[in-house]
């Protein structure tokens, strides 16, 4: 690893502590480096508050520093434009800083490229795509809901190793183990929204908010009818935070991306929404959680989809096998 990947990979490691806080924008990090010690970190804590450049270069020490010789490492190419907050350009030309290293251009069409020239033109010398793929990794979602106006939807599903998510009378408590659980509450803080099918609400009353929710606050999206009055998602703190929805799967993430600033979805079944949002081409990414179970022929299966011939199978890419205590998490994306 060279001494530039190094540093980036700090960098992504101080903006992972901003994934799920910072919609609209993206999670990024931030560390300077002068005379190959780390002298300022930062990160980006939640819209409308310091980029994660400025909160970096905020933490200098108040006398003067030469930092003609320094490197700014960036996850995400330094904005030009003024916003809810001030050009990050501005502040790197303020403090003089000699070298801007990032990860990955701005992916905003209007955007990309203008901040890097911005600091080339003013004799900065910029280099860019230090661990980009990791980059991209992590600003998948913001990159999906900026190129696309839609959100990044993860589609996680808990069934046995014969793919049921429920017994036959829509039992699922609990068919994976404690340490899958807690995993799932993390993929919860990632993300700007957590969707379920509304029988899931009438058959398990779950609240969907994560715990512990570490400031972490994502919409809860039910999708039908028949809400029960006296469910959680109704009914308890958060309440605010439900938006019940019918129709059209991709009109009502498209919605949630335009009206919520929603950049990335957690949908967590059952198996009629998860068929729906697989048919319609909405989901990027699978997470199943496979228990050591068998269940049998009448429980309930993953996917609510029956008829398809196997020229019709939804094809997909294993990206990751991991064993999650007794059970095993599968990632994997569409094949296509």
């Amino acid at each position: 690893m060279t001494r530039d990947e190094t540093y980036m990979m700090r960098a992504l490691e101080l903006a992972e502590q901003g994934v799920g806080l910072t919609r609209p924008n993206p999670p990024v990090g931030a560390v300077l480096v002068l005379e190959d010690c780390i002298i300022a970190e930062g990160w980006h804590h939640k819209a409308g508050e310091d980029h994660a450049e400025r909160d970096c270069l905020k933490k200098l020490p108040p006398m003067p520093v030469n930092l003609k010789s320094a490197t700014l490492y960036v996850t995400l190419e330094p904005c030009s434009t003024h916003g809810k907050t001030p050009p990050c350009t501005d502040i790197i030309l303020e403090k003089g800083i000699g070298r801007v290293v990032v990860s990955v251009v701005d992916l905003n069409p209007a955007h990309a490229g203008r901040g890097l020239s911005l600091l080339e033109e003013a004799g900065v010398e910029v280099v860019a795509g230090v661990c980009e793929a990791a980059g991209r990794t992590l600003i998948a979602p913001f990159e999906k809901f900026i190129t696309t106006g839609l959100p990044y939807v993860t589609l996680k599903l808990a069934s046995t190793l014969d793919g049921k998510i429920a017994d036959a009378k829509g039992d699922s408590k609990w068919i994976t183990g404690p340490e899958a659980r807690d995993r799932v509450q993390a993929m919860r803080r990632r993300c700007d929204a957590i969707m379920v099918g509304a029988a899931t609400v009438r058959a398990d009353d779950p609240s969907l908010m994560p715990r512990p929710s570490n400031g972490r606050k994502p919409w809860r999206v039910v999708i039908g009818s028949d809400i029960p009055e006296r469910s959680k998602v109704r009914n308890d703190e958060f309440a605010e935070q439900t938006l019940v929805r019918e129709g059209d799967l991709e009109t009502i993430l498209k919605e949630l991306a335009a009206n919520r600033d929603v950049m990335h979805v957690l949908c967590e079944g059952g198996g009629k929404l998860a068929a729906g949002l697989v048919e319609a081409g909405l989901v990027d990414e699978f997470a199943f959680f496979i228990a050591p179970k068998l269940l049998g022929a009448d429980g309930l299966p993953n996917f609510g989809k029956t008829g398809a011939l196997m020229a019709e199978m939804t094809n997909l890419k294993f990206q990751s096998l991991e064993q999650v205590g007794n059970d095993i998490l599968i990632k994997a994306i569409p094949e296509n």
